[in-house]
């Protein structure tokens, strides 16, 4: 496999491209550490960028209809209301674009099993296995569990996409698409870009309310929007679940750690550093828990508080939604048409002659 071939041998265009699985609402870890820093990284740039719902890596976990699309409907507002510029970028459903199906499978069919076995997610499937007694290792995994690492390649690699923000927590698998667009080329011809994962090492991974990463499989998120639930308000419903947040029994006028505070942690991503410095001395002149708490609802709700109303509308108004996500499909169709071809013939599937 040759690692000669490069971005900027395929492609001089820097060409950005990050999505969300939509297996869940929108929340607050999502907000920092994917929709944020991608919406800003094409502020004042010429750079292309590319924004998708991933619908299909949706159902590798969640098996509720009824939730896979509400979350796809939510994600979509999500983006929007937060600042997203559908006319600046391209904006689509995964599932509405076929041919990242099919180049998932072309590079299924050039891609070396021994890689997927080297998945973190595959691994700790099989890690929590091998603990039980009388288990088969792959018990309960699915081929969309272990594949997933080349639909993530068929994704990025189906548009030539030079950087992908990711968590640190995702570099292994642009370096799986690294390897596989490698192979790809080396065995056919030099079609795919070779992607770079752009980490901001600055922007930690939130900790959820129960003291462990923020997710929605922990059930430990803060709602950036809120549920459903009409007869809760979201700026009410986020300020109830930061009052959950977990903290230890010190007392007001303690001095309290801010380094071993999941408060202050989650505070340091919203504040300025001048406001920073002042939590941590607040922190160490012993700021009660439920001040903190509040303190941290007020930052946040500074800045999300101005994207309710447009969230709000564009769930109300699902067609507005769809004839965005149709828009930018149609765009993303535009390329993914041609770079399918290209594949196509590059591994011999070609028409056998011209027609008239």
């Amino acid at each position: 496999m040759s690692e000669s071939i490069s971005s900027s041998t395929l492609n001089s265009v820097k060409r950005i491209l990050t999505g969300i699985t939509t297996s869940g609402i929108p929340h607050l870890g999502n907000y920092v550490g994917a929709i944020r820093p991608a919406i800003q990284s094409i502020h004042n740039s010429d750079d292309e960028a590319f924004f998708f719902l991933a619908d299909y890596h949706g159902i590798i976990k969640c098996h509720d209809p009824a939730l896979i699309h509400e979350s796809t409907k939510a994600i979509a507002a999500t983006w929007l209301a937060c600042g997203l510029d559908p006319e600046r970028v391209t904006f689509y459903r995964q599932s509405d674009v076929p041919e990242i199906a099919e180049l998932a499978w072309i590079l299924n069919c050039s891609c070396a099993k021994g890689l997927m076995n080297r998945a973190h997610a595959y691994k700790a499937s099989v890690d929590i296995n091998n603990e039980k007694t009388d288990v088969d290792p792959d018990q309960g995994i699915t081929m969309g569990l272990f594949g997933y690492p080349v639909l993530m390649a068929a994704d990025i690699l189906m548009f030539d996409a030079t950087h992908v923000p990711v968590g640190r927590d995702q570099i292994q698998h642009i370096e799986m698409a690294r390897d596989i667009a490698g192979t790809f080329n080396h065995r056919y011809k030099p079609l795919f870009t070779m992607p770079t994962a752009v980490v901001d090492d600055d922007m930690p991974l939130l900790t959820g309310l129960d003291g462990r990463k923020m997710s929605k499989s922990y059930g430990n998120t803060i709602p950036l929007f809120g549920d459903s639930n009409p007869q809760v308000s979201a700026e009410k419903q986020m300020h109830k679940a930061i009052m959950k947040i977990v903290t230890n029994s010190q007392l007001p006028a303690e001095p309290k750690d801010p380094d071993d505070s999941t408060i202050f942690e989650i505070y340091k991503a919203f504040a300025t550093p001048a406001e920073i410095a002042e939590m941590r001395a607040q922190f160490a002149a012993g700021i009660g828990w439920g001040d903190a708490k509040q303190a941290l609802f007020e930052k946040i709700n500074a800045e999300i508080a101005p994207f309710r109303e447009r969230y709000e509308h564009l769930m109300a108004n699902p067609k507005e939604l769809e004839e965005i996500l149709q828009m930018g499909a149609e765009k993303a169709r535009r390329h993914s048409r041609k770079q399918l071809d290209k594949a196509r013939r590059a591994i011999g599937i070609r028409p056998l002659a011209k027609l008239k």
